[in-house]
């Protein structure tokens, strides 16, 4: 049976900039992003994606004909809420209140109607659900969805050994480590919490890291990083200096030192060295943020909230970003202070003033940039940037000036 993600549509929105590249099922929370949490768990070979139209080509939702399951992107799976799911008969839709988690559908090509009033039946979820809307639940529910992957990644496997001689463990128990790991003098502590260390991952030289931790394929946590829990490095990505609680979803570098807390970072993403992030404000105050789902700052209702960066967006040296700030796909930032809370996708500049990043140059360095990981900035690619960059126009309010 076909596994199908779909956005939906009363929380896509307020998920941007993340979801402005990707769906929603495509961000990584814990280990893995929520697409592959469904796919281990239900033991399919392939997920598709029911998305934005101008997603579908990067995201393909595969062969819809036929009977399906179709599952809400924005939830996390567990060991009950899988079974629930598996459990539906033909008609059936799983609730939790208002919000539709899956469904059993007859013919995937007409979701939209089937969904809308073609369900026979309903069924209330055992338990309330985790469900991701809006971005700082990445970060919040990081911990957790670490603990949940690493559990079932590692489920009747045979962990690597650490083998340096240098490298201190501390829960040796709660470590993982995947095959081609390379780990120098580096201290391990999984004692309050699980470490994963992916498939042809390094760990250099003077590394800390504190579980939960999660470091994927390909990613590098340089020498005298301080880990600091709950963290996750996307795959191929790079991060040293002082990191807490946050995510990096992948092919993005902070390479240097300089501290980011209670943050994410899309792909192609590179942080300058000292960049630091301000993720507690002065008179510890809720934090808010810019929200794109409604044009204005919202309350996120959390006393620590930092950046929140999406794709291909890049800072200088020494840039300061003020708590809560989101900056949004294809930005680059640069000058002395602190820039606005909210950077508009496609900006030039920094404190002292933005302009517009053109298409055309930031093509430019995509090129070069997915180049060093061997990937091609192809038609599809810029198909989805000249979308966000039509889409987010009305925020780059100087050009309407």
């Amino acid at each position: 049976m076909h596994i199908l993600l779909f956005d939906d549509p009363a929380i896509r929105p307020h998920l941007l900039p993340f979801t402005f590249t990707r769906p929603v099922a495509a961000l990584r929370c814990g280990i893995l992003t929520i697409a592959e949490k469904w796919q281990h768990r239900l033991g399919a070979p392939t997920v598709g994606y029911l998305t934005q139209p101008y997603l579908q080509a990067k995201f393909p939702a595969g062969d819809v004909s036929g009977p399906a399951l179709i599952i809400n992107g924005a939830v996390c799976p567990d060991d009950l809420l899988t079974k629930q799911v598996q459990a539906l008969q033909p008609g059936q839709g799983l609730y939790c209140g208002e919000l539709l988690v899956a469904a059993h559908v007859a013919d995937a090509t007409l979701v939209a109607e089937l969904v809308q009033d073609g369900l026979t039946g309903t069924v209330e979820v055992a338990e309330p659900v985790t469900v991701i809307d809006r971005p700082w639940q990445l970060f919040l529910r990081n911990g957790v969805e670490i603990r949940r992957d690493f559990a079932l990644l590692t489920a009747g496997r045979q962990s690597q050994p650490v083998g340096d001689p240098h490298t201190i463990v501390y829960g040796a128990e709660n470590i993982f480590i995947e095959e081609g790991v390379k780990i120098r003098a580096a201290i391990l502590n999984a004692e309050d919490g699980p470490i994963y260390l992916g498939k042809n991952a390094q760990v250099h030289e003077g590394a800390i890291i504190k579980g939960p931790l999660a470091l994927c394929e390909g990613s590098h946590i340089n020498a005298g990083a301080k880990m600091r829990g709950d963290n996750t490095v996307g795959p191929h990505s790079k991060v040293g200096g002082e990191v807490g609680n946050s995510i990096i979803l992948g092919y993005s570098n902070k390479g240097h030192d300089g501290y980011m807390g209670n943050s994410v970072i899309g792909e192609w993403c590179n942080l300058g060295a000292d960049t630091n992030t301000s993720n507690l404000k002065n008179n510890y105050a809720p934090v808010k943020i810019w929200s794109h789902a409604i044009g204005r700052f919202v309350d996120t209702g959390q006393t620590f909230c930092g950046l929140m960066m999406g794709d291909h967006s890049k800072c200088g040296i020494n840039t300061m970003f003020n708590t809560g700030t989101v900056v949004g796909v294809g930005a680059n930032i640069f000058g002395a202070g602190y820039p606005r809370n909210f950077i508009p996708s496609f900006s030039w500049g920094g404190p002292a003033g933005l302009e517009t990043f053109k298409l055309p140059r930031v093509a430019e360095v995509a090129e070069r940039v997915m180049s060093r990981r061997g990937l091609v900035y192809d038609a599809v690619e810029q198909g989805i940037m000249q979308r966000v960059y039509d889409d987010t126009a009305k925020d780059r309010v100087w050009e309407k000036a």
